[in-house]
């Protein structure tokens, strides 16, 4: 059985039919990848996942229990984290109150600090700045920052949203080797990315999208030698 299994989700904003019966599935430990040009629908598609939004028909299984109509907060409990597009920190508050923050649905003190150690480890530029207002820190900082707050609930899956996004092409490649030694770490992660080409190299498998449908699906690998993807989302 699949760890998530989304089956033929309809999602509309208005009268406008966003998600058309859009269908896939991660397995424990993988890398999915969502890819496709802009309104294709995937951030639509993790809101309907996190439970940000609602789908009209279709419906979302987690680890073997339906979580359609599941709120946002209480997914977070079960164990999937969402790291928003444009990074949405804090930035009044301190980067080590951001990271509380990610572990809001926890009780267990000595639990919290131990998982603040590990984020401190993956993210040694955090602890550095940790009694720093999140809004003063650089993009790259930022993206650490959401992500290591996501990783505070201690999820089982981590749902990533463009975390390349306005980055230069070096910290774009600091966040992908994050991205591996998270997923390296034991978390499987679901990936939504403009950057194809990235996305593709350390993916296990892929789902493109277009206009709201699930248009091509397989290994990454194979995905990131197709002709039509290549020309259509890797510029080649």
């Amino acid at each position: 059985m699949a760890m998530l299994e989304v089956k033929d989700i309809h999602v509309y904003y208005g009268m406008i039919h966003a998600l058309k019966g859009v269908s896939f599935e991660v397995n424990q430990g993988e890398v999915i990848a969502l890819i496709g040009a802009n309104g294709a629908g995937k951030t639509t598609t993790l809101h309907t996942v996190t439970g940000l939004l609602r789908a009209k028909r279709g419906s979302i299984t987690f680890e073997g229990q339906d979580i359609s109509r599941i709120p946002a907060h209480k997914i977070v409990q079960m164990g999937i984290a969402h790291v928003p597009e444009g990074r949405r920190v804090f930035s009044q508050l301190s980067v080590f109150d951001n990271l509380k923050m990610g572990a809001f649905t926890r009780k267990d003190k000595q639990e919290i600090a131990e998982s603040l150690e590990i984020v401190y480890r993956r993210f040694p530029r955090l602890e550095e700045r940790k009694n720093q207002r999140a809004g003063t820190l650089s993009g790259g900082e930022q993206q650490m920052l959401a992500m290591g707050r996501a990783l505070m609930s201690r999820p089982r899956l981590i749902v990533m949203d463009e975390p390349s996004m306005g980055l230069s092409p070096i910290l774009v490649n600091e966040i992908f080797d994050i991205i591996k030694v998270v997923s390296e770490s034991g978390t499987t992660v679901l990936l939504v990315e403009q950057n194809a080409k990235k996305a593709l190299s350390i993916a296990d498998r892929a789902y493109v999208l277009e206009t709201g449908s699930v248009t091509m699906e397989g290994r990454a690998s194979d995905l990131l030698n197709d002709e039509k993807v290549q020309k259509a989302y890797l510029g080649e």
